[in-house]
């Protein structure tokens, strides 16, 4: 099973959420953990896991043979992200805008092109006690981390259960993150602000056909839309975390509350009962069967 973790926007508690959940689950099940949040990365700072593997990830970019080019122009033309233009017969090349495609390569009618990987980012991965841990860093300036997110789902072993950290929102990233996953876990708050953006993306999960369930954090502040919202959509609301000073104690100081708190322990283990429970389709009822 992959399951996502997601939130419309930051600062929910989504990442809080996602490690004490994994460490819930790691104490039935070896767990693999995947932070796919590329451009801000922390899941480490919480389960402190020891790093001993490094890969660097890069993308296809195109690399001009100006003796064979010709100077057509068609790599140019079909290019939509500007990242190669034609003048006369130079062509040249924009690395930073490429999104590696390989249409440039395919169009040449000359072969002129070919491709050289461009580094964008690393994949770092090592144990935190019964987890498998796995993260990405995009490089400082890099605007394109679906490919490196890709990397890493790439990596999963599709026999384990994994828990993937997505970045926050509804962008690109996010849609890579949460794409082929069995069950999407969204954390809002209860705020018109948690409200908008759970609706945003909700919308997006039912376009690619990925059913959720919800976790309110903080939910004795704010308001009662969000609950409302979801007896509307007929979505489980799977947990509601109550604002709790040990909690953010401990966030503080970058721990994680399931080997603190046996309460809190029962809490996430609970949760993820119900995730198993509420990612299992539901079988039809029988022609002719009565309920007792």
């Amino acid at each position: 099973m992959q399951l996502t973790i997601a939130s419309g926007k930051g600062g929910t508690g989504k990442t809080t959420v996602a490690v004490n959940l994994a460490l819930a689950a790691g104490n039935k099940q070896r767990v693999h953990f995947v932070d796919a949040d590329v451009e801000e990365p922390n899941a480490h700072l919480f389960l402190k896991p020891a790093l001993n593997y490094t890969k660097q990830v890069g993308i296809p970019v195109p690399q001009v043979n100006q003796e064979l080019c010709t100077g057509c122009g068609k790599c140019a033309q079909i290019c939509e992200f500007n990242a190669i233009a034609a003048a006369g017969k130079t062509v040249i090349t924009f690395p930073e805008l490429c999104h590696g495609c390989g249409g440039c390569t395919y169009f040449c009618p000359e072969g002129a092109i070919t491709e050289i990987s461009r580094e964008i980012g690393t994949l770092e991965a090592g144990q935190a006690e019964n987890i498998d841990f796995m993260h990405g860093r995009l490089n400082p300036g890099e605007a394109l981390s679906p490919p490196l997110i890709k990397a890493l789902k790439d990596k999963i072993n599709t026999s384990s259960t994994a828990i993937i950290d997505a970045p926050p929102g509804t962008s690109c990233p996010v849609v890579e993150a949460v794409s082929g996953c069995d069950f999407c876990l969204l954390v809002t708050e209860p705020t018109p602000f948690g409200l908008n953006d759970l609706g945003l993306s909700v919308q997006m999960l039912r376009k690619l056909d990925i059913p959720c369930g919800v976790v309110i954090n903080r939910s004795d502040m704010g308001d009662k839309g969000v609950e409302s919202y979801c007896q509307q959509e007929g979505i489980p609301v799977l947990a509601k975390i109550p604002w709790n000073r040990e909690l953010a104690r401990l966030y503080g100081r970058g721990e994680t509350v399931v080997p603190h708190s046996r309460a809190w322990k029962t809490t996430f283990s609970e949760l993820w009962e119900k995730v198993l429970e509420a990612q299992i389709p539901k079988q039809p009822e029988k022609k002719g069967s009565k309920n007792i």
